[in-house]
């Protein structure tokens, strides 16, 4: 029986291991498939010597399928030679937490869920929170994740917001579960993304989501219909956004129902392993040896 390789890859220090592992491969004859992971691949790639250029190249062409996100991932490594038909899109995927009746809070819970930083849009989630739109308005929030926590703690202070935002720093999975039931609007305004894992809880949980068309995003997000989608670096938009939401919780519901549909329908993890096991469908004989290493 021989072994097929699984690599994980995202743009930095993961391309450079997995340059390693991918020549190691060729040099011994073994195959492989690369799985891709990025919020913006083609920027990272654009950012390297001529010679770390055609390394991935090769990396890449040498690969039996290369798993991505979305179209713009597709478009990225069909750019680099590799034949469309061994480029496949597979979406990610989250547990499927169940669905349950989500009452209509008095004071709406905001969720954030990521790292602290600007690349996820932080610096202008807080602007808007501190609105004349927001200040109005009876709510209160949760901004989850890791990165530079004290400063934008101080950030919030400053805003005078310290008694609505809590930032209780990086959360394990029974914790952010807990905090997504708990919730009525998950918010993500990043500037890049591959397919949000945190979009994809707000979804899963039958949230109000509120994020931005970046990445695969707009390939399968219809705005105002399964979420908000506003331009990144807009905190006057994101304000309006998040108080029409705070403010209409027919609305709210109406668009999480929608939300937690389109999960069922396209990124419950059963229907993942399904699709997954229909790529690897023309591997008789071979058996699968995942390396997750970022």
């Amino acid at each position: 029986m021989h072994t097929l390789h699984q690599l994980h890859v995202a743009g930095r220090g993961s391309t450079a291991r997995k340059l390693l592992l991918g020549g190691a491969a060729r040099l011994s004859g073994a195959r492989y498939v690369l799985h891709l992971h990025d919020y913006d691949y083609a920027a990272d790639y654009s950012r390297r010597p001529d010679w770390q250029k055609r390394a991935i190249r090769t990396l890449f062409r040498g690969a039996e399928t290369v798993l991505v996100l979305g179209h713009r991932d597709r478009d990225t490594i069909a750019a680099f030679g590799v034949p469309a038909d061994r480029i496949e899109v597979l979406r990610n995927c989250v547990p499927d937490p169940g669905a349950r009746l989500r009452p209509a809070h008095e004071t709406p819970h905001i969720v954030f869920l990521g790292q602290l930083g600007p690349r996820k849009g932080v610096p202008e989630l807080i602007d808007a929170m501190a609105s004349p739109e927001m200040a109005a308005l009876s709510w209160r929030a949760t901004l989850a994740g890791g990165g530079d926590v004290e400063s934008y703690r101080d950030r919030i202070a400053a805003h005078g917001l310290t008694d609505r935002v809590a930032l209780p720093g990086w959360l394990g999975e029974p914790e952010t579960r807990a905090l997504c039931t708990s919730a009525d609007i998950l918010v993500l305004p990043s500037h890049a993304e591959g397919f949000a894992m945190a979009v994809l809880e707000g979804l899963a949980h039958g949230l109000a989501v509120v994020t931005t068309p970046v990445g695969a995003h707009p390939e399968i997000l219809e705005h105002d219909r399964h979420c908000l989608l506003i331009p990144p670096g807009d905190p006057p938009t994101l304000a309006r956004a998040l108080a029409d939401l705070v403010a209409d919780p027919a609305r709210r519901a109406a668009l999480g129902a929608e939300a937690r549909k389109l999960f069922v329908e396209q990124f419950g993890i059963d229907g993942y392993v399904r699709r997954l096991e229909a790529l690897q469908s023309g591997t008789d004989g071979v058996s699968v040896n995942v390396l997750r290493s970022a």
